[in-house]
């Protein structure tokens, strides 16, 4: 549930400013909750029978062929978007272990090396067969999740407040101070995204009519989001608090001191998004290999799992490497694919499957939920990336 996305929260305070930052922060964490809560209350909604898939769930509610054309598009996006944001994340964190490390002893590296060289573990991990076979990864992932986040406010209030800080908004223009807004909206909902594999991972759960599945992934569920709460909130409001609107896209770089305490917690989120990675990729890797045995009549194989997933890698390496930009990135896929999966979806599929009561509590909290992303765009992140990538050399 903690991705890589808490480390631009600060950034996206700095944007939204004290008000509407902790408001959006507080709001955020309970419509994702609450639309969590209805996914898997919606995984065996039909007697008999479990929805394992976010787009099997899309076509119950929204019919066979339409449930395929909205959810799977969406979902791919969000999954893959988030795999390539990882390739990115995990080369500026070995970029910046290394810089730690060798202080100005070494040779500088291109972030393209780094990217590759996070690239190459994913060619062996991918290999592995199910999510059942990554939860030792999955297990290292959450607990480097934590202490990376703890150490990022904890250095932060060790640094103290920087002199001069401001908490305004940096744009000068009223143009500027509206994208970079909505901007900030888009990172707030990349950092939720668990919902686009839930579904996935409850269908490893065994259910029965006495003990459905429900039950214990929905304990599960309440401990990822305390987990979630300790994290974020700390990360974003101690962060913009030290350091103002002139704190990095990445709390990690911005911070320097101590040297041994920041390179380990830059080395605690590469092992969290080698895992994260995976856990992402999983649903792709399905997706692709039954297409190509169920559409193209591909022989199942050792040697087609190897190409495709291999190949896979290869593709978000390559568009990590020609699009290295943290915060853009973040912004523009939490607005434009997040934001429906995760706050919007599973609101409409709860109003067209369990059909609640006009004007009923659950009704009314659904259509607020549906209203809510209406205020997030992908515009302001769009515009990042066309900043960025002005001032961005191909292989920089």
């Amino acid at each position: 549930m903690v991705g890589a996305g808490v480390l631009s929260l600060p950034y996206a305070m700095s944007e939204l400013g004290w008000g509407p930052g902790v408001t959006v922060l507080i709001i955020s964490w309970v419509i994702t909750l609450y639309t969590l809560w209805q996914m898997v209350e919606m995984h065996e909604i039909v007697p008999g029978k479990r929805f394992d898939r976010y787009h099997e769930l899309g076509q119950q509610a929204f019919g066979e062929k339409l449930g395929l054309y909205i959810v799977v598009p969406q979902q791919l996006i969000v999954e893959v978007s988030l795999n390539i944001v990882y390739m990115v994340t995990g080369g500026l964190s070995l970029q910046k272990f290394h810089d730690l490390v060798c202080d100005e002893n070494c040779k500088d590296i291109k972030l393209t090396y780094f990217i590759m060289i996070f690239a190459s573990v994913h060619f062996v991990l991918s290999h592995l067969p199910n999510f059942n076979s990554i939860s030792g990864i999955s297990l290292a992932a959450a607990v480097m999740s934590l202490s990376y986040s703890t150490i990022a406010w904890s250095a932060a209030i060790k640094k103290g407040v920087q002199p001069d800080v401001q908490y305004g908004y940096k744009p000068k223009s009223t143009a500027g101070t509206v994208f970079n807004f909505f901007s900030a909206l888009g990172d707030v909902a990349f950092a939720y995204a668990g919902h686009n594999v839930v579904l996935e991972i409850q269908a490893t759960i065994p259910s029965t009519p006495e003990k459905p599945s429900k039950g214990p992934m929905w304990k599960g569920v309440t401990v990822a989001y305390i987990v979630v709460a300790l994290c974020y909130f700390p990360v974003a409001l101690i962060g913009y608090w030290m350091y103002g609107n002139a704190v990095s896209d990445n709390i990690l770089i911005s911070l320097n001191k101590p040297t041994w305490l920041i390179a380990m917690a830059n080395l605690f989120v590469v092992v969290h998004i080698i895992g994260s990675y995976q856990v992402y990729a999983m649903p792709v890797f399905d997706m692709i290999e039954t297409l190509l045995v169920k559409k193209l009549k591909f022989t199942p194989s050792f040697m087609l799992r190897f190409i495709t997933r291999n190949i896979y890698v290869a593709l978000t390496m390559f568009v990590g490497i020609c699009f290295p930009f943290f915060s853009g990135l973040l912004a523009f896929f939490g607005g434009f694919a997040f934001a429906p999966t995760t706050y919007f979806l599973p609101c409409v599929m709860w109003l067209s499957i369990v059909k609640p009561t006009k004007w009923s509590l659950s009704w009314f909290t659904n259509w607020i939920c549906r209203v809510a992303l209406m205020i997030v765009s992908p515009i302001g992140g769009l515009r990042s990336i066309i900043v960025q990538a002005k001032n961005y050399e191909f292989f920089s």
